[in-house]
């Protein structure tokens, strides 16, 4: 009886640990960092996209209304990228800036194959809901950045924030978010006569 006792005891023992080790091991991948290539790759799948966004500016001003993005190099929010260029709309002031999209971070959102890797990534960050990458390159876009922040789970894009060369911020956060979205005709449409009158050269 006593030797039973012994060899039940020991088998639960075996039990309880086993499903101590798969436990931990469970843990142990649960709670691996996500890769930012895997991110990349991810993203980079997401020729056309379109849904609702809010953005926030430096001084608490806030824009909301429906944002379309095509690869390569096309986004109409706030502002509108052509594939070439970036204008920046001020309706209260009635003014625009139009810049060159390789100078600018927010290409590296908009490029045919996203890259998240060498010199240009500062900093990835898994806070287990979410990943949060930095992004930078100096030689192209001197002191501007983009943070990107990722929905962990399904490694969806949430928000970006530009950070421009004087340390002004400008969030975006979109929602309800369709993929392979086809956007109406004329949506990344620049209107190069109207803004010379605002710009003599483009930057």
């Amino acid at each position: 009886m006593a030797y039973n006792s012994k060899r039940l005891l020991a088998f639960w023992f075996a039990v309880v640990s086993a499903v101590a080790i798969n436990a931990e091991l469970s843990t142990a991948a649960l709670a691996a960092p996500v890769e930012a290539k895997t991110i990349a790759d991810h993203f980079s799948s997401v020729k056309s996209m379109s849904g609702d966004f809010v953005q926030s500016g430096p001084r608490a001003e806030r824009t909301k209304g429906k944002f379309f993005l095509q690869r390569p190099g096309k986004i109409r929010v706030s502002v509108i990228a052509d594939g070439k260029s970036l204008v920046v709309y001020n309706k209260k002031l009635k003014t625009s800036r139009l810049y060159a999209l390789s100078k600018t971070p927010l290409k590296l959102l908009l490029d045919n194959q996203v890259n998240f890797s060498g010199n240009r990534l500062k900093s990835i960050r898994d806070d287990g809901a979410q990943v949060i990458i930095r992004l930078a390159d100096k030689s192209a876009f001197g002191n501007s950045n983009i943070t990107m922040v990722f929905d962990r789970e399904s490694l969806d894009l949430r928000r970006w924030t530009l950070t421009d060369e004087r340390g002004l911020t400008s969030t975006v956060t979109i929602s309800n978010v369709k993929q392979g979205v086809r956007a109406p005709a004329g949506t990344f449409t620049i209107d190069y006569a109207a803004n010379r009158e605002f710009n003599t050269k483009t930057k």
